[in-house]
């Protein structure tokens, strides 16, 4: 058995997947053009990145294995009979754990109270001679929105019923029966709706022909100007440009943005969109770490060296995508 693991992300997960291999398996990493000189008899592909080039190197591939949960890279067209693909979650508690965080963190304007106080000067009713600052709202009582009630947004949804909040949520098809503690779980059709009601909205969908810019500028305007949209799903979901104006005009309050419009593809450092986000003291910028956590990393190092071994035994994989193998 041969296994070979292309990207950086892949790359860090070869070992500790060794590591939980019984039967011998040789194992190979490269970057996701390198690698192609290795799938001539691999027998797996662990990779975030699927296409015609490594469809034509690797013959005898009978898994793709993403180390992730999106597909938006993958072709699926270049998945032959008896190929299967699997993908990989074990993301969602870090990723609803980071939305909480950042609904905080915007809500209460933490960034900007750090840096006053740290050149001494108190926003708050502590200081004297001025007036104190309007008192914070809180997220017991407020909507949070959802769009996208998978993995992600199931957790996401457990852990704002603690904070008392009122759960929408909106997926690809409505679910007749909601969980406790959400509203209602409906289908597209109601997605204006859910922006007009949020007082926070979260994107946890996955990037789809049909996703790929659903908040554009008109739906954007649909959103109240104090509400707070985070964003840890794909940022093609939203037109960069109207997101932009509209955080830039105070047509939202503000913004956590975990994923973006340009990633690195070379070493130093890499702007991650066409527009200036990075001046804006309403939006928090991280550079996709949300999920990127001590579960995510077990979790994921266990379903892979999992349908490594299940792949020896000619057994289907955990997580395989409908529709392919």
């Amino acid at each position: 058995m041969k296994v070979a693991f292309a990207g950086s992300f892949a790359a860090q997960l070869a070992e500790p997947v060794r590591e939980r291999l019984k039967a011998p398996c040789e194992i190979v990493t490269g970057d996701e053009i390198g690698i192609l000189d290795e799938l001539g008899d691999a027998d797996v592909l662990v990779s975030m990145r699927f296409d015609n080039a490594m469809a034509c190197a690797g013959p005898r591939l009978r898994l793709v294995q993403v180390p992730g949960a999106g597909l938006d890279r993958i072709d699926r067209s270049q998945l032959r009979p008896g190929l299967a693909l699997a993908n990989a979650f074990g993301h969602e508690v870090g990723i609803a754990e980071y939305t909480i965080g950042a609904m905080i963190a915007l809500t209460r304007s933490f960034g900007r109270l750090d840096q006053k106080l740290r050149s001494g000067q108190w926003e708050s009713q502590w200081a004297l001679g001025a007036p104190g600052p309007p008192l914070w709202p809180e997220l017991a009582g407020k909507t949070l929105g959802i769009l996208g009630f998978g993995h992600i947004g199931e957790a996401l949804a457990r852990r704002a019923r603690a904070f008392d909040m009122r759960i929408c949520a909106i997926r690809r098809q409505a679910q007749t029966k909601a969980p406790d503690g959400v509203t209602f779980v409906a289908g597209p059709e109601r997605l204006d709706d859910v922006l007009r009601s949020s007082d926070y909205l979260a994107i946890t969908l996955s990037l789809s022909d049909d996703t790929r810019g659903l908040l554009d500028r008109r739906r954007l305007a649909l959103m109240k100007p104090s509400a707070y949209l985070i964003n840890v799903a794909r940022a093609e979901i939203i037109d960069e440009r109207a997101l932009y104006q509209a955080l830039a005009g105070g047509r939202l309050a503000g913004a956590a943005l975990d994923v973006w419009y340009r990633y690195p593809t070379s070493a130093g450092n890499a702007t991650p969109s066409t527009e200036p986000f990075h001046r804006l003291d309403n939006v928090i910028m991280t550079p996709h770490i949300s999920g990127w956590t001590q579960g995510m990393f077990e979790a994921r190092v266990n379903v892979i060296a999992e349908n490594i071994a299940r792949s020896v035994r000619g057994q289907p994989p955990l997580n395989a995508v409908a529709g392919t193998g």
